[in-house]
């Protein structure tokens, strides 16, 4: 399979908490992360399903982290794939 990233990935850990309105909130730690979106680390059947849209906040890095929404792309064996949204 080629590789058809527009951003490259960098390992990184972090907590982030992940809301939607149709499941609890959990928290979760990412795999990795680029410009355009996150890679968690759950049993994909942790989140939504593919194309919904979920609230995501990092945990314990600074006092009032803002939340960011993002789209669930990808859903593999041992994670999800999240892309950011924003508004341009």
């Amino acid at each position: 399979m080629s590789e058809q990233r527009k951003h490259p990935r960098t390992a990184l850990t972090l907590e982030v908490k992940i809301s939607h309105h149709a499941m609890r909130s959990v928290v979760l730690l990412t795999r990795d992360i680029s410009e355009s979106g996150i890679f968690v680390v759950t049993d994909s059947s942790a989140l939504p399903p593919i194309g919904s849209v979920v609230e995501g906040q990092v945990q314990g890095e600074m006092e009032d982290p803002p939340q960011v929404q993002m789209e669930v792309v990808r859903v593999e064996p041992d994670g999800v794939g999240l892309r950011f949204l924003t508004d341009d």
